[in-house]
């Protein structure tokens, strides 16, 4: 498939879209939603005990339990990726008006297509680790790699850290903007090995060059996520506030039985957003017309 370039406004739509798209089906994907919750836990359930050990022992992670925290989380990460591809695929059924159950976020792993997606998640991590490297040699030199070697010395020894190296400052607006092209990477080339059956390499370069095209709408959609961020924050803290003054005047245990609903719900909005969003980016760049006139009337 070609990529296309959208107007400035596009970057609003995506985030409209992304916020209707549960409204519209919830059961299927909230459910998806809430087995991608569960998994993407998991990491932390599984070296949150390794942590919790070093840090009452009193002595920082050797190395090796260091390492293996991060191959573990590492692994983990990567079989999830199948499961984005499942509730990417469960996203474009439920606006197709196909049948489609929360369970169908496994698809992939019931249809032989993990390891291709797994094999994308690798390559996209190796192409992240790339550009990060190379923005940091390039502003820093090699002085990062020097300063993360005597910050982990420093955290060993309980000494403060060391100054942060020359450049630095620059290395964090670089990645600002890159994340920005990230964000529409990602979402791209998730949908075309999700949704468009591309190849992992033609993924990866469509989601590149995609994301190069249509800079103007992702700020636009950055700027307009970060506003609905604030309104549902605040929305959330006003909630929560009410809730606790309602604890404290019926009792403790009431606000711990209605604030984690409460805050289960905010995560699993947070996912079905997230993934419509990433669902009608692809569709504006790189997918075709495929849902039905029927499904954009009932949207709009």
């Amino acid at each position: 498939m070609t990529t296309r370039s959208n107007g400035p406004a596009a970057g609003f739509g995506w985030l409209k879209k992304g916020f209707s798209v549960g409204y519209r089906h919830p059961k299927p994907l909230l459910g998806g939603a809430a087995f991608l919750v569960v998994a993407c836990l998991l990491p932390a359930l599984i070296s949150l005990p390794m942590q919790f050990y070093a840090a009452s022992s009193g002595t920082p992670p050797s190395p090796v339990t260091f390492g293996a925290i991060m191959a573990i989380s590492m692994l983990i990460s990567l079989l999830l990726v199948p499961l984005y591809a499942g509730y990417l695929q469960l996203v474009d059924a439920a606006e197709r008006g196909l049948p489609t159950r929360a369970l169908d976020v496994f698809k992939p792993y019931r249809q032989g297509e993990a390891l291709r997606l797994i094999g994308y998640g690798l390559a996209v991590a190796v192409v992240y680790v790339t550009i990060i490297g190379l923005i940091f040699v390039a502003t820093t030199g090699g002085g990062t790699a020097d300063w993360y070697i005597q910050a982990l010395a420093a955290q060993a020894s309980h000494q403060p850290p060391p100054a942060l190296p020359n450049g630095f400052g620059t290395v964090v607006a670089l990645s600002m903007v890159l994340g920005l092209l990230i964000m529409g990477f990602y979402a791209i080339s998730l949908g075309q090995i999700a949704l468009g059956r591309s190849n992992v390499f033609g993924a990866i370069g469509d989601g590149l060059i995609g994301a190069v095209k249509n800079v103007l709408p992702l700020l636009v959609f950055a700027v307009s996520a970060i506003f609905a961020w604030i309104g549902v924050i605040v929305a959330f803290l006003l909630v929560a506030g009410l809730l606790t003054l309602l604890g404290k005047l019926v009792g403790a245990w009431l606000v711990l039985v209605l604030l984690v609903p409460l805050y289960i719900a905010l995560m699993l909005g947070m996912f079905m957003v997230m993934f419509g969003t990433m669902y009608y980016l692809w569709r504006d760049v790189c997918g075709d017309d495929v849902v039905p006139d029927m499904a954009e009337a009932i949207a709009a």
